[in-house]
């Protein structure tokens, strides 16, 4: 059993830490293609699911988020798994991602790592590893874990303490390939849609290298308030992410494909992030957004639209502070 004070640190007061202004005066990364003259503390990424309307391939969409000046790509493993079956090398993609100096700060894989069935969670830890060994080849570290096998309406949701054993197990496989699984907020589900479901979970897992992936929109759709975000240590959010929701529909109709640019819509994006930096978060914010008015339009405009304005939100943020 890990030493409880290994984990004990994920569930803390948001009053712990330095000064906001303390520790903004701190970050080293340039703030760019923002109103203002700020540092940045956090990294911005390109989440694919943004560009997914235009068809794009792996290599494309990694050609466009480092034209628009992205720091770095979290990759869908259905788009990395189709282009190696087209003869596709992962060493030439390593390569492209770090010529053009980006890395991959995440990847979205749909393993079902939490079913109640057995020999279904058995071959969801086979496709968990798979995906693992596929992120680990381009030179990434990090996968989501939603908490797919329990996120349909009908779905068996099992109890909180079974859900942490069970992510546990997602863990130690991640041990042996190197990669970690990120516990994944879906606001939608029965299961993992509210922010204090995920740090039970990532707490009662004992693991040292227990996390959770939260996401502005998928908060909101669960019905968690955000300052709750101020009782998970931030060292334990690497990636979050970001984008933004209209007024309409509401809470109980909007949808996924109704996510907007941040700064477009009503999200208290500005006191939240600087919330999140005043607590320490020093990760990766991650545009996801599933708009098919944006899939409409040139995907590398899209791009540079969306990581404009994810940096003006940050650098909002950091000047109201």
């Amino acid at each position: 059993m890990t030493d409880r004070r290994e984990f004990m640190g994920l569930v803390t007061a948001s009053a712990v830490g330095l000064a906001v202004t303390g520790n903004l005066e701190t970050a080293s990364a340039t703030e760019v293609g923002s109103t203002h003259e700020k540092k940045s503390p956090v990294r911005f990424a390109l989440n694919m699911s943004t560009l997914r309307g235009q068809n794009l391939t792996i290599t494309q969409q990694i050609e466009v988020a480092a034209k628009a000046g992205y720091d770095g790509v979290e990759p869908w493993i259905r788009d990395l798994e189709a282009y190696v079956k087209n003869g596709g090398s992962v060493a030439d993609l390593r390569k492209q991602i770090e010529d053009a100096g980006m890395t991959v700060d995440s990847a979205i894989g749909f393993a079902n790592w939490i079913s109640d069935d057995a020999e279904q969670r058995k071959a969801g830890l086979e496709v968990a590893r798979r995906d693992m060994e596929l992120v680990r080849s381009i030179g990434g570290a990090m996968i989501a874990a939603p908490p797919i096998g329990a996120h349909q309406k009908d779905a068996i949701s099992p109890p909180l303490p079974v859900i942490a054993e069970r992510y546990r197990a997602l863990l130690q496989l991640g041990d042996e390939i190197g990669v970690t699984p990120q516990l994944e907020l879906w606001g939608f589900s029965p299961t993992l849609s509210k922010l204090g479901e995920l740090a039970y979970v990532a707490t009662a897992a004992e693991h040292p290298k227990a996390c959770v992936l939260p996401d502005f929109y998928h908060i909101y759709k669960g019905g968690s308030d955000f300052a709750g975000l101020g009782m998970i240590e931030a060292s334990r959010m690497h990636c979050f992410h970001i984008n933004d929701y209209p007024g309409e529909p509401s809470q109980r109709d909007i949808s996924d494909k109704d996510r907007v640019f941040p700064g477009d819509g009503v999200c208290p994006l500005v006191p939240t992030i600087r919330q999140l930096l005043g607590n320490g978060f020093r990760g990766t914010f991650s545009l996801e957004l599933f708009n098919p008015e944006y899939w409409k339009r040139d995907a590398l405009e899209v791009a540079r639209e969306g990581l404009e304005k994810s940096k003006r939100v940050v650098a909002d943020a950091i000047v109201e502070a």
